[in-house]
């Protein structure tokens, strides 16, 4: 008999102004927890408690846990270690690509936050998907590069062993920047055995990882480093230069376990940035060409963080905290020429810089009481934040150096939220989830332009509602509403002319049902719909991100994962969308960038004799690049290939091929006006980052 084994887990010096709020937050949770009578036992999740899949004649373990009774919403889910080790990437974000029609690309270089789509929206490098990797935030609010900064540059994929992820603003969990989705990184607490990974590739690619774990007094002491160089195809030789370290000290397991990381990143590289196809086709440059080469950047990233959980008398309490420092100097050059200086191509480029402290907690108690007869499994938690960007700032530059001043802040930016979930089993088939969350954000921001200066805070309360109905026939069913938000550029706020609101609500709706019905088979069905008070837009000539009107977007997903036999398993995931703004303009009310239509195909061979594979397919459809809808970009369809070798326990050989069929297709596009030598004023046209052409890298993976 062959089971399908479905492993559940739940992921999970302040500054003076939060010591009241946590303070008064950690007597709340205590009285609160004391007050509940404890239970002898708690009961099991629906997902521990579901029965396992009957498929053949051996034991294949899920690479998706999405299993009926696994989850709040059918667009919730979660991916495991094991897919992971299987599937290729060629940049480290996209381990977030396993998120069912989540797109991940890249418009600037290896050392520059990718960019994100998601539910119609362009991401940008975050705005809406919220991120965290063992509890740390990732997004960036008041950033030098755009609103919601997510750079995961840092992350190195083979210490990946689970990501947990949900879709809309229906999870007291989270707060800012999650109305289009989130997504939850848990890296391992220790290997089985120690990795040394050595890829070479084409451009110049090379590659070096050296991870291990070793018993440490009563834990684990975990290590990993890694170097990375890539030039690229570029004309301009991208020149990335990339450190990367870890170290991590682990106690316990399970429901009771605590682990201590320091982490430590440094990246510079050339810009790769977006170039006017009027360019290209006029011989200017060539497809992987640039008209600054002076742009480019460095950045670097330190954190130590500490997460912990362990079962008491009333549940479970969980609590993580960290402190991170991060620095940023990017020069871009989106317009080249312009008025004062037409003959000079590199007159238009500017530097985003910040030096960024953060310092942050959360914690949580979980516990299960008997309401009325019912079962009902609560939370409340507490999540706390503050940053501190000094200097925050916009240049003018040239050859890649600053000369002037264009803006420059120092800002200090706290944030606050509180939550409380209750699920209830009130039927068999019935279960219901009720959650709460209020948030505060409080800025001060310090302009060098006086009347630019100033104080600004905000406070809203995100109701949630989900209603789980059945299984019937190994099939459920979900309704989901709720309310959440993301918030402003805190330099925003406080700008003497046409400020904007702190903090902006999000409304979603969400109907869908998941089936196990076909042996092997997890299929789940969502329509969606979520409005937004503003629209974040990426602005192509400014290199940011601004408030727009107000939105609207919906959407249908199909995602489907096939286990056909204890070796080959298929995942299809589809997704069309539109997104429109709901405020009349003349220039039009479509959203430009934001993406209509994802297709994603997955083909895994996994330990057929010493064979291994996956194959790969995704593609995202045309879109609208400027309102009216008269100018829409191309669709890009690219295919990832593996072929691995495993020529003894401890040594294997992978290759990797990406843009197998060796498309001509582009990363992103964008429509905006720009000024080329010669050009008397500024010329409207799309502005494109080609995808890489076909690319050959092979890794030699040895155990030790």
């Amino acid at each position: 008999m062959v089971t399908l084994a479905h492993c559940h887990a739940t992921l999970s010096s302040q500054p003076r102004p939060f010591l009241n709020a946590v303070a008064l937050a950690v007597m709340t949770l205590s009285w609160g927890a004391m007050a509940q009578t404890p239970p002898a036992t708690r009961t099991a999740s629906p997902a521990s408690e579901q029965a396992p899949t009957e498929l053949g004649n051996v034991v294949v373990r899920a690479h998706y846990d999405n299993s009926v009774g696994s989850s709040d919403a059918a667009s919730e889910g979660a991916v495991t270690a094991s897919l992971l080790a299987n599937r290729p990437t060629l940049r480290p974000a996209e381990v977030l690509e396993f998120v069912p029609g989540l797109i991940v690309t890249q418009h600037s270089g290896g050392g520059k936050a990718n960019q994100y789509f998601l539910r119609g929206f362009n991401l940008d490098h975050g705005t809406d998907f919220a991120t965290y990797v063992d509890g740390m935030p990732i997004n960036m609010p008041t950033h030098a590069h755009g609103q919601g900064y997510s750079d995961m540059n840092w992350l190195m994929p083979e210490l990946v062993q689970r990501i947990n992820y949900r879709k809309g603003p229906y999870f007291a969990e989270e707060g800012d920047f999650s109305s289009a989705g989130a997504a939850r990184i848990r890296l391992v607490d220790s290997l089985p055995q120690g990795v040394l990974n050595v890829t070479a590739g084409q451009d110049g690619y090379r590659r070096a990882l050296v991870a291990n774990s070793s018993p440490l007094s009563t834990g684990t002491l975990l290590y990993a480093f890694e170097a990375v160089h890539n030039d690229g195809p570029w004309d301009h030789p991208e020149d990335l230069r990339k450190l990367n370290g870890l170290l991590r000290y682990s106690v316990g397991a399970g429901a009771n376990r605590t682990s201590l990381t320091a982490m430590a990143y440094d990246a510079r590289w050339n810009s790769t940035d977006q170039i006017p196809l009027r360019a290209v086709e006029g011989g200017l440059v060539g497809r992987y060409g640039a008209l600054d080469p002076s742009d480019g950047g460095r950045t670097s990233r330190q954190s130590l963080s500490l997460d912990t959980q362990h079962t008491n008398a009333w549940g479970t309490f969980k609590f993580n905290a960290y402190a991170i420092h991060s620095r940023l100097k990017l020069f871009s050059n989106f317009e080249y020429a312009n008025d004062d200086e037409p003959d000079n191509a590199g007159a238009s480029q500017f530097e985003q810089a910040e030096r960024r402290q953060v310092v942050g907690m959360a914690m949580s108690q979980h516990w299960t009481t008997q309401w009325g007869g019912f079962e009902t499994n609560n939370v409340i938690g507490l999540q706390a934040r503050h940053d501190r960007m000094r200097p925050l700032g916009l240049y003018e530059a040239e050859g890649g150096e600053r000369t002037g001043v264009l803006q420059e802040s120092r800002v200090r930016q706290r944030s606050v939220g509180l939550y409380a979930e209750s699920s209830t089993q009130w039927q068999p088939w019935l279960r219901s989830v009720l959650g709460l969350r209020a948030d505060h954000l409080q800025a001060d921001v310090d302009s060098a332009m006086a009347a630019n200066s100033g104080q600004t805070s905000a406070s809203l309360a995100s109701p949630k509602l989900s209603l789980i109905l059945g299984p019937w026939e190994k099939t459920e069913y979900f309704i989901n509403a709720g309310t959440g938000f993301h918030s402003n550029d805190a330099r925003g706020t406080t700008v003497a002319v046409d400020p904007v609101p702190p903090l902006v609500r999000s409304k979603g709706l969400e109907l869908g049902l998941r089936t196990e019905i076909v042996p092997g088979l997890q299929s789940s069905l969502a329509w969606w719909q979520l409005k937004l008070g503003s629209e974040l837009v990426f602005v192509g000539d400014a290199g940011t991100t601004e408030a727009n009107r107000a939105s609207k977007r919906q959407g249908i997903e199909w995602n489907n994962h096939y286990v056909a036999t204890n070796w080959l398993q298929f995942d299809l995931d589809l997704a069309a969308s539109q997104a429109r703004f709901t405020q009349d303009a003349p220039e039009g009310n479509r959203i430009p960038g934001a993406l209509e239509k994802v297709a994603s195909l997955g083909v895994t061979v996994n330990d057929l004799g010493r064979w291994h594979g996956q194959f790969q397919l995704r593609y995202f459809g045309p879109r609208p690049l400027i309102e009216d809808n008269s100018v829409r970009s191309s669709s890009t369809t690219l295919a990832y290939a593996r072929v691995g070798y495993r020529f003894s326990p401890a040594l294997k050989l992978d290759v990797d091929v990406f843009n197998l069929f060796n498309r001509k297709d582009n990363d992103i596009e964008y429509f905006y006006a720009s000024r080329l030598l010669g050009d008397t004023a500024g010329v409207d046209d799309r502005h494109i980052h080609p995808v890489e052409p076909r690319t050959l890298r092979v890794t030699l993976s040895a155990s030790f």
